[in-house]
């Protein structure tokens, strides 16, 4: 915001997300687990409890539920994708040696 690049706070931009997504998610029959989520009429906008923040950073960090599935997936792609990087190379070495040869 100092810079003049953003010009809404992020408390600002999470309430208008609320706001937006809240008649969307009633339209659609879904119930949004705060139970403590209420339209204010003296504000005109949604009172919600604030989220985890100990918790938010906690997955930030990499401690989040899924953490150990998104990467063992990960890992398992890079294990999966070996023959192509074989495959690569070999061709490389085989390009290579015959512009030396010529």
């Amino acid at each position: 915001m100092a810079w003049k690049i953003k010009i809404n706070t992020n408390d600002e931009l999470r309430q208008k997300f609320v706001d937006q997504t809240v008649p969307q998610a009633e339209y659609l029959g879904l119930t949004i687990p705060d139970p403590d989520l209420t339209w204010n009429a003296d504000r005109g906008h949604h009172d919600f409890t604030q989220p985890d923040w100990a918790e938010f950073f906690e997955v930030i960090r990499g401690n989040g539920p899924c953490n150990r599935d998104r990467m063992a997936a990960r890992v398992k792609a890079w294990e999966d994708g070996q023959w192509v990087r074989d495959g690569l190379m070999a061709h490389a070495r085989k390009r290579a040696a015959r512009v030396a040869a010529e």
